[in-house]
């Protein structure tokens, strides 16, 4: 506030020197100066004040208008008012007044000012046009200089930078292009800012050519201002290149580069790669602007636009006079950059430096909690947001919601969205995208309901998150529900018809997917493996392989997740030649074996049969993870090379690896299927005692399993008894199996009775039991039990068997007649059984038909298991020399296990069969199993 004349200090008159003397504070930018050299006047030299007003007042008019001090501005036009010594009238210091105001941000007391004025000058009218564009005003700007025209008011070099920046804002070529004509008729165009206008204003409307005419015209001169704008033209047409030619030429010719040269040529660094930025940087060091805070802020964002935050922070580190931007571009490089840790670190410096974080930083900061799942930050930071007021902001808001639900906290993430004063769409798409990722999918489509009810349109990621919902709750007819609104409403971007490719694949609705495949005119990867992993998700996994050649047919790269669902696909088929043609295809393509892709490999391998081949897959990866380590381990397992899984976990605890629960997992069952007990035994104390791992149920299923495989029943049950979690229906299975095969018929029973009283509606404990009961020969308890499974509308799973034999994979079921050479096949069938019968002893064991029926029947029932049948077409179709490959989807009998040995010897091939347990590798009479299956 300004003193009343009571309270100014004495000051010693000095008449026109005092008024000099306010000129030169005013000039020097020294506010408090100026404001004490101005009390002295009004006190005592108010003579000279009111001689000369203009000299007095309007150099702090200008001074208040560079500084922003508008409520000083105010005063100054109060005392103006208050001693009459300027009217509407007087021209000069009204014109000053204007600008003050418009420069200040507050147009209207600019137009109150202009229209109260009866006369105006040119200066009057470009300060009010001036104060129109400086606060967005860009219409009313153009409309003003319209009016100039119809005034008749003589045109200077300063009307049209005004003029011509609205023209840009507004995109008006036609307009802009009209004021260049009259530039050149008023001898303006020449002035070099008036040329920068022109230059800048071609280039906002869009007009690169016209803009680069102007600038080639005018040779570039020694104006540092007209090569940045040309430089920033290209810049913001993301024409990178031809700014750094710019900047390249600026140079050549000899003009310096001033701060926002650099700034411009960083910005314009973005598309391209970080060499020519650090040649910038480096010019920056010999121009000595290297220090200053614009100069380094936009270093700093280039060094993080290209990743490269440790010069980032070296450029950090050294600059001593850093403002908001500066620790708000570090903190965006970190959350960039995915070192979250880092941005929380760098947040609590910044707090510590004495600037004042702002929404800018309090967003970064709370997306860096969000990505971390650190709730505690994340709740003091929206308490700090709270605190400064910054809650209500939107984008701020909107960031806390996002917030929470990556905490996975819903209820804390609603609250946020419900104080939420305004909510946007992006709001809302937030709120249900987090219910989506916490699995709350009915709260997301309720919510997604709620927002059309308040006049929201879903846009495209609101539709997104809402086909996320459908997909997690496998609901087909919401999902066709929300393809007619997206039909309807024209949203048809290719990430939506890759989303409902795969959500119709997730509701088992392939054909739909299909059709959504085939309506996708550009297609990417994501297309592509999107309809791959619908085929395989619904069993199709030889649909998917042709969907796969297909797409090799076209010039769409498969990218990574492509080639892991390919794996899958063929690891379900355990098709090695297909393998095999796929890892050609990803070493001569040159993919890394790292991550997901390298572990896939080794898998396929594995569940294919070739051991040997995993071993060497996983030998490539270089950098082996904990998965890789595991997906090893199970190679083993399956293979029954127990020894080697124990082998293999020593391993990971000598490189320092913290095994986790589904590392233990594969180790067990290694130890299950090579019948290590006592290894077992440890290892699951080793779990629970050293890692502080508590099993799992499938981890006790292994164990139960292992003791069941060995005959050590009794000792199988206490454990179950003495479980220190309630057996699961799984851990009672694993036992009742145990039971069967080694016919413990009281146990069985006891086990049956509790495993029917757990899981009622699985059909696979309803056989299990069924075969128990069969076994002692009690139909009439197998017929209960089988009438149950009727009445609850359960199936047993037929056997099935397939392998591939010329490029095909063909299909065999148990007695069924539906191959095309079937005739063939049970030809060889019956040729292969004799020789077995004569040469090898072969007698069937018809003790395992659980069927109530004639011995005749029971023998006719076994030769026509499904693997018997994939084994004669193998020895029709195969030559000599070529291991016969075969998987199974449920457990091979014993008497086929029998048969499979038998031909190994007498025919001199090599049988691989992968069941629903491990794989069986039979030779010279011997599997790999050793009888532990």
């Amino acid at each position: 506030m300004l003193r009343t004349p009571s309270t100014f200090p004495k000051v010693p008159p000095f008449h026109g020197e005092t008024v000099f003397s306010l000129r030169e504070a005013c000039k020097l930018g020294n506010l408090r100066e100026a404001v004490s050299t101005f009390t002295a006047l009004l006190t005592e030299d108010r003579t000279s004040l009111l001689d000369n007003p203009d000299e007095a007042y309007a150099p702090l008019l200008e001074l208040c208008a560079k500084s922003r001090a508008s409520s000083l501005g105010r005063q100054v036009h109060a005392h103006v008012l208050k001693f009459g010594v300027a009217t509407p009238d007087s021209v000069f210091l009204s014109t000053k007044l204007v600008f003050m105001y418009g420069k200040c941000g507050y147009v209207c007391d600019s137009q109150k000012v202009f229209d109260k004025m009866p006369d105006r000058t040119i200066f009057t009218w470009n300060a009010m046009m001036g104060a129109y564009v400086s606060n967005g005003k860009n219409l009313e700007a153009l409309e003003l200089y319209r009016r100039i025209r119809v005034s008749g008011s003589p045109l200077d070099s300063r009307t049209f930078p005004c003029a011509m920046k609205a023209c840009g804002a507004l995109g008006d070529l036609y307009y802009g292009a009209e004021m260049h004509g009259l530039a050149i008729k008023c001898g303006c165009a020449s002035v070099a800012f008036v040329a920068n206008a022109m230059v800048a204003m071609y280039a906002k409307c869009k007009d690169l050519d016209s803009a680069r005419k102007l600038f080639e015209r005018m040779n570039g001169g020694d104006d540092d201002v007209l090569w940045n704008s040309m430089i920033s033209a290209y810049s913001e047409k993301l024409q990178y290149w031809e700014a750094l030619e710019i900047f390249k030429k600026m140079r050549m010719v000899g003009v310096s580069p001033s701060t926002y040269t650099f700034v411009a040529a960083l910005q314009a660094c973005q598309g391209s790669s970080s060499i020519l930025g650090r040649e910038i940087h480096a010019a920056t060091f010999r121009s000595h602007q290297f220090f200053d805070v614009y100069v380094a802020n936009a270093l700093i964002a280039m060094y993080v636009r290209h990743g490269l935050m440790v010069e980032a922070a070296r450029i950090f580190d050294l600059l001593e006079a850093k403002d908001n931007i500066t620790w708000n571009s570090m903190l965006a490089g970190f959350i960039q950059n995915g070192l979250f840790a880092e941005a929380l670190q760098c947040f609590h410096d910044f707090q510590d430096s004495g600037l004042t974080p702002d929404v800018v930083s309090l967003t970064s900061i709370i997306t860096a909690c969000g990505r971390l799942g650190c709730l505690l930050n994340g709740k003091e930071s929206h308490a700090y947001a709270i605190k400064k007021g910054f809650a209500s902001n939107l984008h701020v808001a909107n960031t806390i919601i996002d917030m929470y639900s990556k905490c996975s906290r819903v209820s804390y993430m609603y609250h946020a969205f419900k104080m939420t004063p305004e909510k946007d769409s992006i709001s809302w798409t937030t709120v249900v995208a987090g219910y989506v990722q916490n699995n709350c999918y009915l709260e997301a489509l309720e919510l997604s309901r709620k927002s059309q009810m308040e006049g929201m349109r879903a846009d495209s990621m609101m539709i997104g998150s809402i086909l996320l919902a459908c997909r997690g709750l496998k609901h087909f007819f919401k999902v066709k529900e929300v393809h007619g609104y997206m039909i309807r409403h024209i949203l048809t971007d290719r990430v939506l018809q890759n989303t409902l490719v795969d959500v119709y694949g997730e509701c088992g609705q392939v054909d739909h997917a299909a059709r959504m495949f085939e309506l996708i005119e550009d297609k990417d990867a994501i297309s592509w493996t999107s309809m791959i992993s619908s085929c395989i998700n619904n069993g199709y996994a030889v649909e998917a392989l042709e969907v796969f050649q297909s797409m090799k047919d076209t010039a769409v790269q498969p990218d990574y997740i492509t080639l892991v669902s390919i794996l899958s696909a063929i690891t379900s088929l355990s098709s090695l030649h297909k393998g095999k043609e796929v890892h050609g295809f990803i070493t001569r393509k040159g993919f890394l074996l790292e991550g997901s892709l390298g572990n896939s490999l080794v898998d396929m391998y594995a569940r294919c049969g070739s051991l040997e081949n995993a071993y060497k897959a996983f030998s490539c990866i270089r950098n082996k993870n904990l998965v890789t380590w595991t997906t090893m381990i199970t190679a083993y397992g399956i293979h029954g090379h127990g020894k080697k899984a124990v082998e293999l976990f020593g391993r990971i605890e000598d490189i320092n690896l913290i095994p986790d629960h589904i590392t233990f997992l594969a180790l067990l069952y290694a130890c299950s299927h090579s019948g290590l007990v006592e290894e077992g035994k440890t290892f699951l104390e080793i779990m629970k005692c050293k890692y502080q791992l508590e099993p799992w149920q499938e981890h006790y299923v292994c164990l139960v399993d292992l003791l069941g495989r060995v005959n050590r029943l009794e000792e199988a049950y206490q454990f179950v008894k003495n479980m220190a979690v309630e057996p699961a229906a799984e851990v009672w299975c694993a036992l009742l199996g145990a039971c069967r095969v080694h016919s413990n018929e009281e146990l069985g029973e006891k086990v049956a009775k509790k495993l029917l009283e757990l899981n009622p509606k699985n059909p696979g404990n309803h056989v299990l039991v069924s075969n128990l009961f069969a076994a002692e020969s009690r139909w009439n308890d197998v017929r209960v039990v089988r009438m149950r499974m009727k009445a609850d509308g359960l199936k047993k799973t037929p056997g099935c068997s397939w392998m591939e034999v010329g490029n095909k994979i063909h299909t065999f079921i148990a007695r069924d007649k539906a191959h095309p050479e079937s005739h063939k096949i049970y030809e060889k069938l019956a040729q292969i059984t004799e020789k077995l019968e004569n040469e090898g002893g072969y007698v069937a064991q018809t003790k395992l038909v659980l069927h109530n029926v004639r011995e005749e029947e029971k023998v006719e029932i076994l030769h026509g298991h499904s693997e018997r049948l994939a084994i004669a077409y193998g020895l029709l179709s195969t030559s000599d020399a070529t291991p016969i490959r075969i998987t199974k989807n449920l457990r091979i009998c014993e008497d086929c296990h029998a048969f499979c040995k038998l031909v190994s010897r007498l025919y001199q091939r090599e049988l691989v069969v992968r069941d629903a347990s491990r794989f069986h590798c039979f030779q010279d009479g011997f599997c790999s199993c050793a009888n532990l299956w």
